[in-house]
């Protein structure tokens, strides 16, 4: 097997773990009876969810999180690619998520990334502003970019991502994700 095809068979196969955990097993684990609609769909592991904790309002259970830009530190070398990402979180109780990424990573492999989170919100006693911290497993930084993210192990590596955002409308935001020493992740939010 080449590497187009270890790259191209190791992403399915992360993309079809990530999906039976997210949306299969955590699902099974987080409620009993099968959900009205997509949106009421608990893919979160009853673990993540804070025991009595305030549960997130009807329209804000979902984040949707695009973007389009990232700033690297340091000076760009021609192996850099433009990072793209979309990700879906699932807010539970107790300001707690869980969620996926899909993104094109800074070498442009495609990369996932599964995660539980924190959300703090307000932040600094201003309704608008907010922080969020997660902490997942990454999978695709392969090949000879396997030493460009600390701990990899074929392909997986340990990763936790704070950011901080500002919401201009009840329902959306604008982000900074901050990635460690690689540099800012800029995005926009949609809470549904």
């Amino acid at each position: 097997m080449n590497f187009t095809e270890r790259s191209l068979t190791g992403p399915i196969f992360a993309f079809a773990f990530a999906f039976a955990f997210a949306f299969g097993l955590g699902s099974a684990w987080a409620q009993n009876a099968p959900p009205a609609s997509w949106q009421d769909s608990q893919p979160c592991p009853s673990w993540v969810s804070r025991e009595g904790g305030t549960a997130p309002a009807q329209d804000k259970r979902w984040d949707l999180t695009l973007s389009p830009y990232t700033l690297h530190w340091g000076a760009q070398t021609p192996e850099h690619k433009k990072v793209i990402l979309g990700s879906l979180d699932r807010a539970v109780p107790g300001n707690r998520l869980c969620g996926m990424s899909l993104f094109s990573n800074s070498f442009g492999q495609p990369t996932m990334y599964v995660y539980v989170g924190q959300r703090w919100d307000p932040l600094f006693d201003d309704s608008k502003w907010f922080a969020k911290v997660t902490a997942g497993i990454f999978y695709g930084y392969v090949g000879k970019y396997k030493d460009k993210v600390p701990f990899n192990s074929n392909g997986f590596s340990p990763g936790i991502i704070p950011s901080i955002g500002y919401a201009f409308s009840p329902n959306d935001s604008a982000q900074v994700l901050i990635l460690g020493n690689a540099g800012l992740m800029f995005a926009y939010g949609h809470r549904f």
